[in-house]
């Protein structure tokens, strides 16, 4: 299983946020967890920049050679940048699921609740299989 970093936040559907902490605008990625189980990752479908999301939405898609998985938008807020780079590169997200394999920025317009800590989300995935 890989290792789930301490200094994110997660999503029950498997997305992971960075910069809840830091500010208002927060990166949005899925999970390691999530790349393993969907296996290569040949397309990403990311959001457009200005869209407005809610907590919940899907907002994108990746498909692998195995299955197709919503992105969620883990909170609410607008899409300020998108990762070219993954949509170019969907391996991205499995060769580097917490770095280059980033999705998109979201700036948080509301509370960031319901967000995993670490802990919480490695109690949620070592119950799943």
């Amino acid at each position: 299983m890989s290792s789930i970093p301490d200094d994110l936040h997660y999503t029950k559907e498997h997305e992971w946020i960075s910069g809840i902490d830091d500010g208002l605008t927060l990166t949005v990625g899925i999970t390691a967890y999530a790349a393993e189980a969907l296996g290569d990752v040949v397309y990403v479908q990311v959001p457009e920049v200005g869209t407005a999301v809610s907590p919940g939405d899907a907002v994108g898609e990746v498909e692998s050679t195995k299955s197709v998985s919503d992105i969620f938008a883990p909170v609410g807020g607008e899409i300020v940048e998108v990762n070219q780079a993954v949509v170019d590169d969907p391996s991205l997200v499995n060769s580097d699921s917490y770095g280059e394999g980033w999705l998109f920025r979201v700036r948080l317009e509301g509370d960031a609740d319901d967000l995993l800590s670490a802990e919480e989300y490695t109690a949620l995935t070592s119950g799943e299989s």
